[in-house]
């Protein structure tokens, strides 16, 4: 989190001291009016300015609080007295009318609050969400004169010196501004966003009281071990960004050069001669919010694919490069005619450290695979406990609430009931939620919440495990190899079926072909950290051929004794059926023919590949003297067994022993 000043204290205390005593048009001007040439840098999140500045204005404190709290208690009697009088139904609209003025009179921080409830049809009634969702982008807006001023003295020219067209009035109007549609000069269509007045002081006096709770909190209640404060630093460094547009048009540039490859996301152009601190100039687009299910059908679009391209995107945002948008809201997030997922307002934007996004992909095939041990270890990792923890209760502690939390495969994970499990377990152990994380949360929860409102049934973490699956099967980071390996090889040998799971999800994947899966696992199998798993796959080998020889000679002694006559004996247990690792072998060519860029002319090339690695040679010495060492203990362990008679009670035990036994000659064997 960056601390840079704040440009000057007279400023920045001549900012925070306006009090909103005037009528709101002699406010909005006055506001207008002060304004000062800034640099990018001034307006960055600086905690201690702000402590410095509230700490001696204990009325202006107490008089906030005061209008936060009275307004909410107000509603909560209003909410007891419907509920006595059985009018809870009749009066809900207005109680949801209310809530939403309450949040909107009280500013940004509380808009954004009421922005993510707005997205959760599972938490909130649907009149609640009706009226919440007004919180996205129908707020009042400020005077037209005021937004035209600033535009001027960011620019440098009037508006209509700038836009060829305007419209009369804000098209939409959010938390921290307000969006007017226009075209330049040059013809293109253009939205217009002017940032709205007076809000440094709103914002950063909120901040001061939730800093102040948030220490208080972490100080006195020994059941919270999370670093409360250091949460709340990490959102309003992320809200003090977004109210400098000149770093979210550069927020808006990379974006779409890290995503905008992806066919079906679109990002807007930004018009950087237009654009300055409280004025942005951006293409405008055409679409529809995500919510709007029946107008995105209409148009023949599927709103439950678009969804799933969203969380791919932000999976890709989240575990390949670490920028994430923190704040996508249905307003954020449009259906486009043609299709494609377009992303808007790209103010608040956060980034995970490469440790934390291994770390988190590592988490996810832990829990997938109930590994819960590995599982304690990853939250270690990722900052959640301390490296002097004692795990062992924490294990089981995961197993009771994930075991549960899952259900009986991948397809029932619900991301938010996971989370929920999660928080209530944290209290019984010494967690601590990293200031990072919180708006991972925040953002993965909006998105499910809106994924939830257009399909009941949608699970996150299900449409996610396809990208993790295809990561761990083709990303050369030494993590994730690591993870793969404890993933697939236990004591008892190689776990095929997890191969075979990850391999199906992958198949999935958007960008997952033959090619990719082929090149990566033969790079890493040939490579130093592959050594194990080759020493692995030639018990596996040998196991292979020593089965399949056993069953062949079986095969041909059957079939030479029905032709002389003798009786046939019955079929050994172990060779009625093929051998594990051979099913899985066939399961996994099955697979591969059904991946994207699979053909079959390039199994030569990639067989030859193979032959003249000089690892394959040593891996060919390894089958021969490990199956040529069993063939040769079996033999032994066969003629002691029938020299040793007196082990068995009877002829009939003797023979039902002898008939189990196997009974392949190491010649045959090696042939």
């Amino acid at each position: 989190m960056s601390q840079t000043t704040i440009r000057n204290t007279d400023y920045y205390s001549q900012e925070l001291s306006k009090f909103p005593s005037q009528s709101p048009q002699q406010h909005y001007q006055s506001q207008a009016n002060a304004v000062e040439e800034e640099t990018d840098t001034d307006w960055r999140y600086n905690p201690e300015k702000i402590i410095a500045y509230y700490r001696y204005r204990l009325f202006q404190v107490i008089g906030r609080l005061i209008n936060i709290v009275i307004p909410f208690v107000l509603l909560a009697l209003a909410l007891w007295r419907d509920k006595i009088t059985n009018k809870s139904i009749v009066n809900s609209r207005k109680r949801a009318a209310r809530l939403r003025e309450i949040l909107t009179k009280l500013g940004p921080a509380y808009i954004k609050v009421g922005q993510a409830l707005s997205t959760r049809p599972d938490l909130v009634s649907p009149t609640y969400l009706e009226e919440l969702t007004k919180l996205q982008d129908e707020l009042p807006s400020f005077p037209n004169e005021i937004a035209f001023k600033f535009i001027k003295e960011e620019l440098g020219l009037a508006p209509e010196d700038i836009y060829a067209e305007l419209s009369p009035q804000p098209i939409a109007a959010a938390s921290l501004g307000q969006v007017y549609k226009g075209r330049l000069k040059t013809g293109e269509e253009v939205a217009v966003k002017v940032q709205r007045p007076d809000l440094i002081r709103r914002i950063t006096l909120d901040i001061y009281i939730m800093r102040t709770v948030a220490s208080w909190v972490q100080n006195n209640v020994k059941r919270v071990r999370s670093d409360l404060v250091a949460i709340t630093d990490e959102l309003a460094s992320r809200i003090f960004e977004e109210i400098n547009y000149t770093q979210e048009g550069r927020n808006a540039d990379k974006f779409g050069q890290l995503y905008g490859y992806i066919e079906e996301i679109y990002v807007p152009k930004i018009y950087w001669q237009y654009t300055g601190r409280r004025v942005l100039t951006m293409e405008w687009i055409n679409g529809t919010k995500l919510t709007n299910i029946e107008k995105i059908q209409a148009q023949g679009i599927n709103a439950t694919h678009l969804v799933e391209v969203g969380v791919e995107c932000s999976l890709r945002q989240l575990l390949e490069h670490g920028f994430f948008h923190a704040d996508p809201h249905p307003g954020n997030l449009l259906a486009m005619p043609d299709g494609r997922l377009a992303y808007l307002d790209f103010g608040m934007m956060s980034r995970i450290k490469p440790y934390q996004r291994y770390g988190l992909i590592e988490a996810v095939v832990h829990l997938v695979n109930r590994d819960f041990e590995a599982l304690s270890h990853d939250y270690v990792k990722l900052d959640f406990l301390t490296s002097d923890t004692d795990l062992r209760p924490i294990v089981p502690a995961l197993a009771n609430v994930f075991g549960n939390a899952l259900g009986a495969s991948v397809a029932e994970l619900n991301f938010k009931s996971i989370t929920d499990q999660m928080s209530a377990m944290m209290y019984e152990f010494p967690f601590r939620v990293p200031a990072y994380y919180a708006l991972i949360i925040r953002s993965m929860v909006t998105l499910e919440g809106i994924a939830i409102g257009i399909e009941p049934e949608f699970k996150v973490l299900s449409k996610a495990y396809p990208y993790i699956a295809k990561r761990l099967l083709t990303d050369p980071a030494p993590e994730l190899r690591a993870s793969l390996k404890d993933l697939l090889f236990k004591e008892e040998g190689f776990r095929w079926h997890r191969l075979e799971n990850l391999m199906r999800n992958a198949n999935d994947s958007r960008d997952y072909d033959f090619d990719k899966i082929v090149n990566q696992a033969l790079d890493f199998l040939f490579s130093e950290r592959g050594a194990f798993i080759r020493d692995r796959l030639a018990d596996e080998i040998v196991n292979a051929l020593d089965n399949l020889g056993r069953r062949t000679w079986f095969n041909l002694s059957t079939s030479f004794r029905q032709q002389v006559g003798l009786a046939v004996q019955e079929t050994p247990i172990e060779l009625r059926e093929e051998s594990y690792t051979v099913k899985h072998l066939k399961n996994i060519i099955d697979i591969l023919q059904q991946t994207p860029g699979f053909d079959p002319t390039r199994i030569v090339s990639v067989v030859t590949k193979i032959i003249t690695k000089p690892e394959t040679q040593q891996l060919g010495q390894q089958v021969a003297e490990r199956l040529t060492q069993k063939i040769a203990a079996r033999l032994i362990r066969n003629l002691l067994l029938e020299e040793d008679k007196p082990l068995y009670n009877n002829s009939n035990e003797m023979r039902n022993i002898k008939a189990q036994q196997p009974i392949l000659p190491p010649a045959a064997a090696m042939r």
